[in-house]
């Protein structure tokens, strides 16, 4: 029993359903929020989602300003011009709008804008996050537009330093949103390359929360459903973009995988964050390449575990079986097989490879692994995802 001793958090308040997008101005006045920064993505910002939202905030008499200087890998520029347009507009809150870009972006300008200290100092290490001061953190509400990371129900942000290239996630608990509105209209627009990327994320986060070692029994039954909701869900998605009830189904397995990586992560995403980084790829269908590579390095850990979760997700053949079916997923989903499908005219020097692979190792999500990711591990894994090799 000495071994089952542990700290949970749970997350937020969700208003979730198709039409529930309508219900933002009484979000923002539930969360205390009278003149909000309208976070987004430029893309989205083009997009007619994003003007009808507006329309719905503009009849309702809510005065806000739309930023939309966002990378899909957000860096610390991006947060600094967010801050600044949070200040030049009395803003008292935020709408993060859109994927997990724009959600992590919104979040870490609600978080920052009234800090004195640099984000970076607000690393997830340790206890770093009682350095901020939290009655400076304005209230947000998020609204996804993706079925991917989660980021809605999440306490953290992923931001990329530029001086560094490296990818830094930095977590307080008041940058959990106050209201999530998760309206799967939202998603329908979504194209099949970034309906399969997002989905897969959601799928990474499940797998590998499941899989990292640890006792967290409620986040590991979390983790096993939202798996379960990707495999059946998600191909139907990809298919057909207007199938309310599949998107539906991979919002709430999205918000389920950023509820369950509380238990913590793994070499998937410790990879795919140095390659983020360095190449601005998507980080759904980064994870997506990565992941049976990182399975099998870490089969003699979780071949049990995966063997119950093949069972429950009505998969025969145990950890073969499972392995096969994601692999079979991928297929279905045209995720790229190797790293050089992903990024194209991708070329690694010995040099190159060294650096990511020691990037990996220091990533905070490595040390969620269920197997010790070593350098000469993360090397060869990423020779696996660059030939193909399983």
């Amino acid at each position: 029993m000495a071994k089952l001793v542990s700290k949970w958090n749970f997350p937020t308040t969700v208003r979730f359903g198709a039409g529930r997008i309508s219900e933002l101005p009484d979000a923002l006045s539930t969360a205390g929020i009278k003149r909000p920064l309208f976070v987004t993505d430029p893309g989205l910002a083009k997009l007619p989602v994003v003007a009808s939202t507006l329309k719905i905030l503009s009849d309702a008499k809510v005065p806000y300003v739309v930023f939309s200087d966002v990378r899909p890998n957000p860096v610390d520029s991006n947060l600094t011009a967010g801050i600044a347009a949070l200040k030049k507009g009395k803003h008292d809150g935020v709408i993060a709008f859109g994927g997990g870009s724009a959600l992590d972006l919104g979040k870490l300008v609600a978080f920052q804008a009234g800090q004195s200290r640099p984000v970076w100092d607000f690393e997830d290490i340790g206890d770093w996050w009682t350095r901020a001061d939290a009655s400076a953190v304005v209230p947000i509400v998020a609204v996804p537009t993706t079925a991917g990371t989660g980021s809605e129900v999440g306490r953290a942000g992923v931001l990329t330093n530029e001086a560094t290239h490296t990818k830094k996630i930095i977590f307080h608990p008041r940058m959990l949103p106050a209201i999530v509105i998760a309206d799967p209209v939202l998603t329908a627009g979504m194209p099949p390359f970034i309906t399969a990327g997002t989905g897969m994320d959601a799928f990474a986060h499940c797998l590998e929360a499941y899989c990292s070692p640890g006792y967290h029994p409620m986040a590991d039954g979390i983790a096993v459903e939202g798996i379960r909701l990707v495999f059946e869900n998600l191909p139907k998605a990809f298919a057909n973009g207007k199938d309310l009830t599949a998107r539906a189904n991979m919002m709430s397995a999205a918000a389920m995988g950023a509820t369950a990586f509380q238990k913590g992560l793994g070499a998937i995403h410790s990879l795919s964050h140095p390659i983020g980084a360095l190449y601005d790829t998507h980080h759904g269908m980064t994870n997506a390449v990565f992941m049976p590579y990182v399975l099998a390095f870490n089969r003699d850990a979780i071949e049990e575990r995966i063997a119950r979760l093949a069972a429950y997700c009505g998969i025969k053949g145990g950890y073969d079986g499972f392995a096969k079916a994601v692999v079979q997923l991928r297929k279905e989903l045209k995720v790229p097989h190797t790293l050089p499908s992903l990024v194209k005219g991708l070329e690694m020097d010995k040099k190159r490879k060294g650096l990511i692979a020691a990037m990996a190792i220091v990533d905070p999500t490595a040390g969620g692994n269920p197997v010790k990711l070593t350098k000469k591990a993360a090397a060869t894994l990423l020779e696996n995802a660059l030939t193909g090799t399983l």
